[in-house]
């Protein structure tokens, strides 16, 4: 890991990355492309050290409340957050000053942070979006090789389910000729039933390729999965887009699915409900001050 100093902690959408860079490992990672302009090694970490500091003022600062989200480009939940705790120092602040709070992550390191979540969930609104990919264990564990396995991911959506935290699930990216089978959509379709999830996300049975990501995808499957780089070089040649042979009917199981058990499936319902902030609190004193008159 190395060490920089931020201008600046949130985006125009109120999106924060806390570190640059990623250790999970996973095969297709899109945060690997050129376009990013990452000058550091991906596995080098990157830790904005006054990001806290940061922080602080900006919320301080801002007139209106909102959702703070983060985990777009860089899991927060690495191993480094551990010895860092800069996630849950920001939740602290986030908590404090009566903002929302939304996190993308692949870790069950999240549960270490499930007191700070409630909190603000009973106060405003926190949203647990776990990407999904395989139902496959063993197959997981080869293309996401330092990550929270697929069940352990299941039985954080369990426990957040439990503490009524909603949560979304990321379909994605779902890897041509190696997780786009129907057993293995139904087998994560079957876990967000049973977690009760809010919504889950699909842009379509397929993922994308770009400069950077696509060389070191090839690579892992030249040493996963022998002849397979060829197989997608020929159908796909240099494409952005890589989809499915079978995106179709993956699709039309899971809206099927998705409907049939009132889970979210429309990708602009979910960001807008992502993005909604609520003031529970409002709610309860107005409700209090309604029931003393």
């Amino acid at each position: 890991m190395h060490f920089v100093q931020a201008k600046g902690i949130l985006s125009s959408k109120n999106g924060m990355n806390l570190y640059r860079g990623c250790s999970h490992g996973c095969i297709y990672c899109d945060s690997r492309s050129k376009c990013y302009h990452m000058e550091h090694a991906f596995e080098d970490i990157e830790v904005k050290e006054n990001a806290i500091e940061l922080l602080s003022h900006a919320l301080a600062h801002k007139r209106k409340k909102c959702m703070i989200g983060t985990g777009s480009m860089t899991d927060p939940y690495i191993p480094l957050e551990m010895e860092t705790g800069n996630v849950r120092k920001a939740l602290h602040l986030i908590y404090k000053h009566g903002f929302g709070f939304t996190v993308i992550t692949k870790s069950d390191r999240i549960l270490r942070d499930l007191d700070l979540l409630q909190k603000i969930n009973d106060k405003t609104k926190c949203v647990v979006q776990m990407t999904l990919t395989t139902y496959d264990e063993d197959l997981c564990r080869k293309i996401e090789p330092n990550v929270s396995t697929t069940k352990e991911r299941f039985e954080v959506l369990k426990q957040m389910r439990d503490a009524g935290i909603p949560t979304v699930v990321w379909l994605s990216p779902i890897l041509p000729f190696i997780n786009d089978t129907e057993d293995n959509i139904s087998g994560i379709l079957d876990m967000c039933i049973e977690a009760k999830v809010s919504g889950i996300i699909c842009f379509g049975m397929g993922l994308t390729l770009r400069e950077g990501n696509r060389e070191y995808f090839y690579s892992q499957l030249d040493r996963l999965f022998p002849q397979l780089k060829q197989k997608y070089i020929s159908a796909y040649g240099n494409q952005y887009m890589i989809g499915s042979p079978n995106s179709k009917y993956l699709m039309r199981l899971f809206h099927q699915r998705c409907k049939e058990n009132g889970i979210m499936h429309n990708n602009e319902q979910i960001f807008d409900f992502l993005n909604e902030f609520e003031e529970k609190d409002a709610y309860k004193q107005l409700s209090l001050l309604d029931y003393k008159i």
